[in-house]
């Protein structure tokens, strides 16, 4: 029988807390005041003192109001149907279509078993030459998009959605602006991903208890989905929205504060999300790739550091394409061994000649007298950018390593690249 509390303690901003016993951490409650019934989690516990963080904010809610507690954790339900279907930070439908209630499962439970996990060997294609030739996407892998405000990192998200090789896409929305939100429903829509496509979406007029569910909720789903066989990407921005609403709620705790204010658990809730990415043995697989904002560029500030060390590499959103340097995806040897025998070696090799054209480019600038190697990697530097990293360009792996090659002959002579002759015998441009 479930017991109901008619005296409130405290309220503090969103959380309010009650003396009660019988109660689990994470547990739901329903609240019951003079705007309605609204339902809360339960954040700590201290013996009886049972804290709540009320779902739709605690405005209304007076001490002497009622609290129930369901007597389980956060559920979302699980089906075939959520395909096509947008839902809010709490799982309710945002599409104004039909509230899901069959096959519920809890989220935010543990990582899979090490043992059930097989190695990534898997390559996503993405149809974006800087991500599938220079720094492929892996079954299973965790990534970060490191970004600033104001570049196209849910463009790219969008993109992705779109032209990955998968059989699922979760998108998870936290913290958006509503103009990014239908830009994500629209392009989807339009495109016609949507059809294989799952979004919870919390925008930054929603309550800040619903931007930490969004992770839990795309990933709880994507598990299931990974069970049945599934191919899954589940797309998340912005982490750093998330973790700002932990500290927000930290805060509100009166929680001792770790670095700049974050919780000192921080690591511990990034890494229990990123180790969400998995490819199960005889099923399917969960790959994640998450954008992560960097207040003032500053990749040292709480959040990406600690992402750094959970991820396996990181992608670097800057000037409005993936930056070649710096961006690395650790599990690329895992696949672009077998795509083509020449796209390691092209890579390597067209990456060292940017290297150079940024050289010939700075001396330039400063006004050196430009040798006849220097406007040839002048050329190469802007057909690079121009044809193979602007991330308007969408074309597949093999022609993209095609075009590599066609770049490489417009600028240079065969043994001015310093590639393997028997490469060069069957791939140069004839």
């Amino acid at each position: 029988m479930q017991k109901v509390y008619t005296k409130i303690d405290s309220i503090v901003g969103n959380v309010i807390t009650v003396k009660a016993e019988g109660v689990k951490n994470s547990d739901l409650a329903e609240i019951t005041s003079s705007t309605g019934v609204s339902l809360a989690r339960v954040i700590k516990l201290d013996r009886d003192k049972v804290s709540l963080e009320v779902f739709s904010g605690a405005q209304g809610v007076s001490t002497g109001d009622s609290v129930r507690f369901l007597g389980y954790p956060m559920r979302v339900s699980f089906s075939e149907n959520l395909l096509g279907r947008i839902f809010d930070g709490a799982g309710r439908p945002r599409d104004n279509g039909p509230e899901l209630k069959e096959n519920m499962i809890d989220i935010g439970g543990p990582s899979v078993n090490p043992s059930k996990r097989i190695m990534a060997k898997n390559m996503i294609r993405t149809g974006i030459p800087m991500i599938d030739v220079f720094n492929s996407l892996v079954e299973s892998q965790k990534l970060p998009i490191f970004s600033v405000s104001g570049e196209p990192y849910n463009q790219l998200l969008a993109r992705i959605a779109m032209q990955a090789e998968v059989d699922i896409i979760i998108l998870g929305g936290m913290g958006l602006k509503y103009d990014d939100y239908l830009y994500f429903r629209d392009t989807l829509e339009k495109s016609g991903a949507l059809s294989h496509t799952i979004m919870f979406i919390h925008t930054a007029s929603d309550p800040t208890v619903e931007c930490t569910l969004v992770p839990d909720l795309s990933l709880a789903v994507a598990e299931q989905f990974a069970l049945q066989g599934k191919k899954v990407l589940v797309l998340l921005t912005d982490m750093t929205n998330f973790c700002d609403s932990l500290k927000e709620t930290a805060i509100t705790m009166e929680q001792v504060p770790s670095n700049r204010g974050y919780p000192g658990d921080l690591y511990s809730a990034l890494a229990s999300r990123y180790e969400k990415a998995v490819d199960f043995e005889g099923a399917g697989s969960v790959t994640i790739l998450a954008v992560t904002t960097m207040p003032g560029d500053d990749v040292t500030h709480p959040v990406p550091d600690n992402t750094g060390y959970i991820t396996e590499g990181q992608y670097y959103l800057r000037n409005g394409w993936i930056e070649p340097f710096g961006s690395l995806s650790r599990l690329k040897q895992n696949v672009n061994k077998a795509t083509r025998e020449d796209h390691r070696p092209l890579m390597d090799g067209m990456i060292k000649l940017y290297s150079a054209y940024k050289d010939s480019l700075e001396k330039k600038s400063m006004g050196f007298m430009m040798s006849d190697w220097d406007e040839k990697l002048l050329k190469y530097g802007r057909l690079f950018e121009s044809r193979l990293m602007d991330l308007s360009v969408n074309i597949p792996l093999e022609e993209a390593l095609d075009e590599g090659w066609r770049i490489l002959s417009e600028c240079f002579e065969p043994n001015e690249t310093l590639l393997k002759s028997d490469l060069i015998e069957k791939y140069w441009p004839k």
